[in-house]
C-alpha cells in the first residue's frame, strides 16, 4: 500500500487528508497496514488537521474482557473515527470483567456506558470435567455458561441501559481427540459450539453477537490463532483475526442506530439471466439447471427471494422493451422471481437515475434506502452521478459469483426479523390498489369510507420492540424530531413512569398495513411533551394522524396535564413536516434556526371525528 500521497497531504495541512484515509482504511487487509493508518490519525490531530463535516455525537463505549485489550483498541478507535463513529472509550482492566460488571461502584458505571464490548475468556469455555462423564453433566455445564453470560450481560444493562456486544468463543483448531471430539460435549470444540449456539438463541434484545466463531472460519482457524500472542501478552486471536474483529465490532455499533437499505433494483440482461431477452428470446437466455451458468443466474435469484423474505423490496430498472421483459417472470418455468415478487417494474429506455426516482416518489421512500445492482459500469457510472443517494453494485463477469458478492455487501443486515417483514412486499402492492380506488372515486370523504380502515393502538410491548426500533431507526420522512432509539432504549422507556408510548396498527380492505405510527411522549408536571412521532408514509392522508392526536389528548386528560407540548427539529429529510404542528391545530411557541416549538391547550381540544374505526387500546381501563 502506498500511503506517500496521505504523507504528502498531511505535511501540507490539506484537509483531503481524511477522505484518502477513509479509502486507504477500508481497502486495508493488513493488520501492519491499519496500524501505520492510525498512526497517520493520530498525528494529524496533533496537527490539529481540521476535519470537514459535522462531529458527530460521541457514543460512550466501554471495552472489557479477559484478554489484553491493546491493539485492539487502537484499532477500534481507528475504525470508528474514519467511518464518521465519534466514541469516548473507557477501558476495563485485564480480565477483570466480572467484578467490573457486578460492582455498582466500579468505573464502568460512573463512565455511563451506552454500549459495552464484553470479551468473556475462553478459557472459562471449557468442561472441567471428565470425556466420559454422561451428556446431561456436561450440557449442564454448558447452559451454567450461557446462564453466567447471560446475567453478566443483564446485569450491565440494568445497571446502565447499555446495549451489549458479546463476542462468541473462537473453537480449536487443532486435531487433539481427532474424529473422537464431535462425540463427546466433553470435547472443547463441542462444548464451545453448544455454548455459542445456546448464547446466540438465548440473547435478549439488547445484547448483540460478535460471532468469532464465523470470523475464525472464514478466515481459517489456524490463521486465527496465536499461542504465543497469548503466552507473551494475553491477545484473544492473531493480529490478521485482530483486524476482522475490529471491523465486525465497528459495524455492530454502527448498525445499532443504522438502518438496512430497503430496496434492491435490479436490472435484468445478463443480471437475472444471461443473455439479452429482446436479442435471443424467451427460450434463448440462459436461465436454469440445463447450463452452469443458467444454474448460477437461477441461484441468484433464489438468494434474492430470500431478501424479500426479510422485508426487502425487490424492483426492476432496466433499458427493455416492457412487453418482452415482463415476459421473462410470466412464462419462463425457471424463473424464481415473479411479477408478485416486484413492487415497482421500470422496463422501458428511459435514463435508469430517472427510474429510481419515480420508484422513490411511488414507494414514499428516500433515495439512500435503494440499492442499484447492474453488469453495465456506464448504467453504474449514471446512477453514481445523477442519483449519489443511492447505493451502486457493479456485477463481474461470472454469474456464480453474484450470489456471494450481494451475501457479502452488508447492505441489507437486520438485526431482528418481524413476522411483518416478509408481508411488506403485499402491502406495497396493495397500495397500488388503493391509488387505483383513490384515482376512481369523486371525493375523499367518500374514498376514505370505502378503504373500511380500522386501527389498533397499542401500548407498547415486550414483543413489538424489535419492530418498534426498525421503524425508528429508519423513518425519516414523516418524523418530527428523528431521536434514533434501540430495543434497550424501548425497553427502558417502557418502564419509566413519567413515559407514554404506543404504537398504531392499521389495516383496510385491500390488506393490512401493520404497524405504522409511533408516539412517544414525557409527562413534565401537568404537560404532556411529544418526544417521537412518528409515521409511515404511505398512510398519509388517511386521518391517523387525527386519532393518533385524540388518543394522545386522551391519555393527557389521564393523566391530568392541561396541554401537549410538540417540537420539531428539521433534517435533511423531514421538510414535509415542518407545518404539520400548525395544521393540527397547535400554536407556535418559539422558533430557532434548529428547532420549532409548539403547544396545544387541551381546554380547547376538540377531538376529530374520523372514517377508521378504533378496535383496541390495550391500556385502556374501560
Amino acid at each position: 500500500m502506498d500511503i506517500s500521497p496521505l504523507k504528502n497531504l498531511l505535511l501540507k495541512g490539506d484537509s483531503e487528508f481524511w477522505e484518502l484515509l477513509k479509502l486507504h482504511t477500508r481497502k486495508a487487509t493488513a493488520f501492519d497496514e491499519l496500524f501505520l493508518l492510525s498512526s497517520l490519525r493520530k498525528k494529524a490531530h496533533a496537527r490539529q488537521l481540521p476535519r470537514p463535516g459535522a462531529t458527530p455525537e460521541k457514543i460512550r463505549l466501554a471495552l472489557l474482557g479477559g484478554y489484553s485489550l491493546y491493539p485492539f483498541r487502537e484499532l477500534l478507535e481507528h475504525l470508528c473515527e474514519v467511518e464518521g463513529i465519534a466514541i469516548e472509550l473507557w477501558q476495563g482492566d485485564f480480565d477483570n470483567y466480572i467484578s467490573e460488571i457486578m460492582d455498582a461502584t466500579s468505573g464502568l458505571y460512573a463512565f455511563a456506558p451506552q454500549v459495552v464490548l464484553l470479551m468473556p475468556s475462553e478459557h472459562r469455555c471449557r468442561y472441567p470435567g471428565r470425556l466420559t462423564d454422561p451428556r446431561e453433566a456436561q450440557q449442564a455445564e454448558a447452559n451454567r455458561v450461557v446462564q453466567g453470560l447471560l446475567e453478566l450481560v443483564n446485569h450491565v444493562h440494568e445497571k446502565s441501559g447499555a446495549e451489549v456486544i458479546v463476542t462468541n468463543f473462537m473453537l480449536p483448531a487443532q486435531h487433539d481427540l481427532g474424529a473422537y471430539r464431535s462425540r463427546t460435549m466433553g470435547s472443547d470444540w463441542t462444548f464451545r459450539k453448544w455454548v455459542n449456539l445456546e448464547l446466540g438463541l438465548s440473547a435478549p434484545p439488547y445484547l448483540h453477537i460478535c460471532d468469532l466463531e464465523f470470523l475464525s472460519h472464514r478466515l481459517g482457524g489456524i490463521t486465527s490463532r496465536d499461542e504465543r500472542g497469548w503466552f507473551e501478552s494475553k491477545q484473544p486471536c492473531s493480529s490478521a483475526l485482530l483486524v476482522d474483529f475490529a471491523r465486525e465490532a465497528v459495524h455492530l455499533i454502527n448498525s445499532l442506530r443504522r438502518a438496512p437499505k430497503k430496496v434492491l433494483v435490479l436490472d435484468l440482461d445478463n443480471t437475472l439471466w444471461g443473455g439479452v431477452v429482446a436479442d435471443d428470446g424467451l427460450e434463448g437466455i440462459e436461465l436454469g439447471d440445463t447450463s452452469p451458468r443458467g444454474e448460477a443466474f437461477k441461484a441468484f435469484q433464489r438468494y434474492i427471494a430470500t431478501l424479500q423474505q426479510r422485508g426487502v423490496l425487490l424492483a426492476v430498472a432496466s433499458k427493455n422493451d416492457h412487453a418482452r421483459a415482463m415476459e421473462v417472470f410470466e412464462k419462463h418455468p425457471e424463473m424464481v422471481l415473479r411479477m408478485e415478487n416486484i413492487v415497482s417494474f421500470k422496463a422501458n429506455w428511459e435514463p435508469k437515475s430517472d427510474n429510481i426516482r419515480q420508484m422513490a416518489a411511488e414507494l414514499n421512500l428516500g433515495l439512500d434506502s435503494f440499492v442499484f445492482v447492474d453488469d453495465n459500469p456506464a448504467e453504474i457510472d449514471i446512477v453514481r452521478q445523477f442519483v449519489p443517494e443511492v447505493t451502486t453494485l457493479l456485477l463481474g463477469p461470472d454469474p456464480s459469483e453474484y450470489a456471494t458478492y450481494l451475501q457479502d455487501c452488508r447492505l441489507f443486515e437486520l438485526r431482528s426479523i418481524t413476522t411483518e417483514d416478509a408481508e411488506r412486499t403485499s402491502q406495497y402492492r396493495s397500495d397500488v390498489q388503493r391509488k387505483e380506488l383513490q384515482a376512481s372515486v369523486t371525493d375523499m370523504d367518500s374514498y376514505l369510507a370505502s378503504l373500511e380502515m380500522e386501527a389498533t393502538i397499542n401500548e407498547f410491548t415486550p414483543v413489538d420492540v424489535p419492530r418498534l426500533a426498525q421503524l425508528i431507526n429508519k423513518s425519516n420522512q414523516f418524523n418530527l424530531t428523528t431521536r434514533r432509539r434501540t430495543e434497550a432504549d424501548l425497553l427502558a422507556l417502557m418502564r419509566a413512569p413519567d413515559y407514554v408510548g404506543f404504537s398504531v396498527r392499521l389495516k383496510d380492505r385491500f390488506g393490512d398495513h401493520g404497524l405504522i405510527s409511533i408516539v412517544i411522549a414525557q409527562q413534565a408536571d401537568m404537560t404532556l411533551k411529544i418526544d417521537t412521532w412518528l409515521m409511515s408514509c404511505r398512510v398519509l392522508k388517511r386521518q391517523v394522524e387525527d386519532d393518533v392526536l385524540n388518543e394522545l389528548a386522551r391519555l393527557a386528560v389521564d393523566r391530568n396535564c392541561t396541554k401537549i407540548e410538540g417540537v420539531y427539529l428539521p433534517t435533511a429529510k423531514n421538510e414535509m413536516v415542518r407545518d404539520f404542528y400548525f395544521r393540527m391545530g397547535f400554536t407556535l411557541a418559539s422558533e430557532s434556526e434548529k428547532k420549532r416549538e409548539f403547544k396545544l391547550p387541551l381546554s380547547s381540544f376538540q377531538p376529530s371525528i374520523t372514517k377508521i374505526k378504533i378496535l383496541r387500546r390495550a391500556y385502556e381501563s374501560s
